[in-house]
């Protein structure tokens, strides 16, 4: 078990290099730093009664996932507010509002209709099964890459594997899904 010295020794000896390689990853100062904060306080919170030789392992798992969540939250925040913005047009006068946006129109230049929409839900959802039906290194390695679209290296950091492992799981993926959704009769 790791006494409170030893961890504050090892906190203290990994804090540089957890920075840059945050640093190197997100590409921000404050959200390297507060990536590396939360790791820390992690590792402290649940794990700082581990033997000292088990906790480099345990903080760049912790770190991985931290930066992971931290590409999560982003992309959803991207999205969210792209999507806002979206409704706003280059001619407004500061008076937004989304219930007058969202009101339908008689005409079809731009609303779906419901056959279709309802199609590309089943599409969806028989995608996301046959996704949920690859083992679990493969689609684990696939959602890294293609869903969460990070990089080979970021991929095999975070699944702590090889770059060449990452590389062999995506592509054993990808041919899984091709040849179910085919056999589904979906075409993308």
């Amino acid at each position: 078990m790791a006494t409170e010295q030893e961890l504050s020794d090892f906190l203290k000896s990994v804090e540089k290099r957890a920075f840059k390689r945050s640093i190197y990853h997100v590409r921000n100062e404050e959200s390297a730093l507060d990536i590396v904060q939360d790791s820390m306080m992690k590792l402290a919170e649940h794990y700082g009664d581990k033997p000292p030789e088990e906790l480099p392992m345990l903080f760049q798992r912790i770190l991985s996932n931290c930066t992971l969540d931290w590409f999560r939250r982003q992309k959803t925040q991207r999205a969210v507010f792209s999507n806002f913005s979206d409704f706003e047009s280059a001619g407004d006068d500061g008076d937004f509002d989304i219930l007058e946006t969202l009101e339908l129109k008689n005409d079809s230049d731009g609303t779906e209709s419901a056959e279709s929409a309802t199609s590309r839900a089943q599409t969806f959802r028989e995608i996301e099964a046959e996704i949920q039906e690859l083992p679990a290194r493969q689609r684990e390695a696939f959602l890294m890459r293609y869903w969460e679209e990070l990089d080979v290296a970021e991929t095999a950091a975070a699944m702590g594997c090889s770059e060449g492992s990452v590389k062999t799981h995506c592509s054993r993926a990808v041919a899984a899904l091709a040849k179910a959704l085919k056999a589904r009769g979906i075409q993308l």
